[in-house]
């Protein structure tokens, strides 16, 4: 089964190309974007001052707030896998003790 990323993860992928100074067909490619999904989540990105563009040399770069939004991405990142083993582990004992319980 695939992994399915959402739209912080997609964000969190531009934003971490976009910290080396990248272009516009480089953030598509290392993203793995097509160029539709790449200009509507640049567009709001833009918007939302977590990227700029450097017009004089064509590529886009990280800004302050996009710095802060990717350190609080890492956080999240943490705790969410955490708290998904562990949602897992309670599942898991949760049917063993129903195979208990179960008259087989």
């Amino acid at each position: 089964m695939g992994s399915y990323r959402g739209k912080l993860d997609i964000i969190a992928d531009i934003l971490n190309i976009a910290s080396r100074n990248a272009k516009k067909t480089q953030i598509m490619y290392q993203a793995n974007l097509s160029y539709k999904v790449l200009q509507r989540y640049l567009t709001e990105i833009m918007e939302a001052s977590l990227i700029s563009f450097e017009s004089a040399k064509q590529y886009y770069m990280l800004t302050p707030k996009g710095r802060e939004f990717l350190d609080a991405y890492k956080k999240y990142s943490r705790t969410n896998k955490s708290m998904e083993k562990r949602l897992n582990d309670v599942c898991t004992k949760r049917k063993a003790l129903e195979g208990l319980c179960s008259n087989e």
